[in-house]
């Protein structure tokens, strides 16, 4: 296990042991078991500001559970895939974003595509489940369940939103040329949905 993903598992149980542990000894022994992952993490977490840093930590409240992350995955008419361009790092992904409270995971892929490339669509299917941690992503500290959503589009006509700077469809070999932004979606991931246009399967792919 790497040593990051060790550190976030660690803290999981520390914290969901503080939400239901009622013993002010053992409550104090966590806190403090809390800030000595959090020095690790700072130390040995060499791609993570502060702020990133002191959000994760404060972010978890009750029994701890994995956060998720909706892609919608539209084509069109010629097979191209839609992906978006993210003015952060200048790479490419799939439209999406964490789940919000109050959206059905359909929903999220809808308010994310309209957001992040301007456009309406309809979500479809539920394609696949990808828990994130057990494939080669980038190491994170949020435990991550990834849900990419087929969506159809009643049209072509893209913009770009407040978190992007341009909105393509490609071709599969026009995306391997890309710089793809494999925090959100891996290459791998990207072949895998065009597989699944040129010939559809029937079950969602989980794990």
């Amino acid at each position: 296990m790497e040593l990051i993903a060790g550190l976030s598992k660690l803290k999981t149980l520390v914290n969901t042991s503080l939400a239901f542990n009622k013993d002010v000894y053992d409550q104090e022994r966590l806190v403090e078991m809390q800030g000595i992952i959090k020095d690790l993490v700072t130390t040995y977490s060499t791609n993570l500001t502060e702020n990133e840093i002191q959000r994760y930590f404060s972010s978890d409240v009750g029994y701890v559970t994995p956060k998720v992350d909706i892609r919608a995955v539209v084509f069109n008419a010629q097979g191209k895939l839609l992906l978006v361009q993210e003015k952060s790092d200048h790479t490419w992904a799939l439209p999406g974003g964490w789940a919000d409270v109050g959206y059905s995971p359909g929903e999220i892929a809808q308010k994310e595509t309209v957001e992040e490339a301007g456009l309406d669509v309809v979500p479809k299917q539920l394609l696949k489940v990808v828990d994130k941690a057990k494939h080669d992503y980038p190491q994170s500290l949020e435990y991550v369940y990834k849900f990419f959503i087929l969506c159809q589009a009643d049209s072509e006509k893209v913009s770009t939103g407040i978190e992007t700077s341009d909105v393509t469809f490609f071709t599969e070999a026009e995306v391997e040329q890309l710089a793809i932004s494999v925090q959100r979606n891996r290459l791998a991931d990207l072949k895998e949905l065009f597989a699944f246009y040129r010939n559809p399967w029937q079950t969602t792919q989980f794990d």
